[in-house]
This record gives C-alpha cells, sequence and structure tokens, in this order.
C-alpha cells in the first residue's frame, strides 16, 4: 500500500483564483452539453463543447501548479466536473440509446462505493479522501474520451465506424480499470483502519485531500 498519511497538497485556501474560475466554468458547461445532446440533438457539437470543456481541465491544473494557486476548493472541483461530465455523458447516451443501461449502473455503482462506504471509514478516521492514483486518473481519462468518440460512432457516416471501435475500446478498458481504482481505493482504507485509531468528535481531519480526491 502507499502512503495515505497525507492527502494532496494545495498552496491557497483562497477562492476567487483562476484554475477555480476555470472549474466553475466546466461545471456550468454540463447543461449546455445535455441540451446540446438531448434537446437539440447537435452531435457534433456536443462533442466540440465536450473537447473544450475538457481541454480546461488540463489548463486548470496547469495553471494551478504553474502559479502555486493549488486550492482546498479547486481539489474538491475538479474531480466533481470530471465525474459530473461522466454521468451527464452516460445517463444522456442511455436515453438516446447509444449506450446500454448497464454500463450506467457499472460506473455508478462504483462511484456509490466510494461516497457510501469508503468515505465513510476514512472520516472515522480523521481523514477527508486517499491520494489520488495514476490508475484512477487514467480510467477517468479513458471514460472523458470514450464516450463522446462512441457518440460520433453511433451515426451512419463511413467514418463512425473507427470512432465506434476506438470509443468502445476506450470504454471497456476504462470501466475496468475504474473499478480497479476502486477496489484499489478500499484496500487502502482497510490499511488505514488497521493502522490510525478512530477520532474523536471533536477532531478535524487531518488530511489536506479533497473529500472527492480518491482518484
Amino acid at each position: 500500500m502507499g502512503d495515505v498519511s497525507s492527502g494532496e497538497p494545495y498552496d491557497t485556501e483562497r477562492i476567487l483564483t483562476l484554475p477555480n474560475v476555470l472549474s466553475f466554468v466546466r461545471l456550468l458547461g454540463v447543461p449546455l452539453f445535455l441540451w446540446l445532446l438531448l434537446a437539440r440533438q447537435y452531435d457534433l457539437l456536443a462533442v466540440v463543447a465536450l473537447a473544450f470543456l475538457g481541454a480546461t481541465d488540463w489548463v486548470d491544473g496547469y495553471i494551478a501548479r504553474k502559479w502555486n494557486q493549488r486550492s482546498k476548493l479547486g481539489q474538491v472541483l475538479d474531480p466533481l466536473a470530471d465525474r459530473l461530465y461522466i454521468l451527464a455523458t452516460l445517463v444522456g447516451l442511455a436515453i438516446r440509446e447509444i449506450i446500454p443501461w448497464w454500463m450506467v449502473v457499472v460506473l455508478v455503482s462504483r462511484d456509490v462505493l466510494m461516497a457510501a462506504v469508503v468515505l465513510p471509514l476514512l472520516r472515522r478516521r480523521g481523514f477527508i479522501s486517499l491520494p489520488v492514483h495514476f490508475l484512477g486518473k487514467t480510467a477517468t481519462f479513458c471514460l472523458l474520451y470514450a464516450f463522446p468518440m462512441v457518440l460520433l460512432g453511433a451515426g451512419a457516416e463511413p467514418w463512425a465506424m473507427a470512432f465506434r471501435v476506438i470509443g468502445w475500446a476506450l470504454a471497456l478498458w476504462g470501466t475496468a480499470l475504474y473499478w480497479c481504482a476502486g477496489l484499489m481505493y478500499l484496500g487502502q482504507t482497510l490499511d488505514v483502519l488497521r493502522r490510525f485509531p478512530p477520532v474523536g468528535k471533536g477532531d478535524r481531519p487531518s488530511t489536506t485531500a479533497a473529500v472527492t480526491g480518491a482518484g
């Protein structure tokens, strides 16, 4: 197991930073994406919106590290935006019958495991979250790119087949890695339970990681 005694580092507790503004923009883009996907069925524009808003994820992370603007709020907003985009894309594509509902259940149940089991157990030991692992980041990366490609592959155009094959390959790999990361975090949580005693009611969490920072 890796070291779980410390969370993600941060530079400031300020709320109004450029990376946080970009994260808020990403969150506001969720309803825009759903409107394009479901209300108008402008699939190409929906994919463009996802690509643009997804690029802000890299930009705000780069700015936060370059300008020493990593914040506690940003550690919550950034993974929250990733999960909302994955959820919005899953539900939207399932409603359009482009992906099966069982895939929605499989992916959402992993987040339910994290929210309902892992995080409450960590809080009992004075932790807010586990450090983000590369496996979790890789899974999220695969899923963020998989479903826009599946959407582009849903058409009858000659080039759609290539997008469909690549998109589903990423989706299946991303789903497997997403659950592998979740089970790894569960194992690390059990390690925390063995190594650290429960905290008292008045004690504050000892880590600086975001509540949603476990990959």
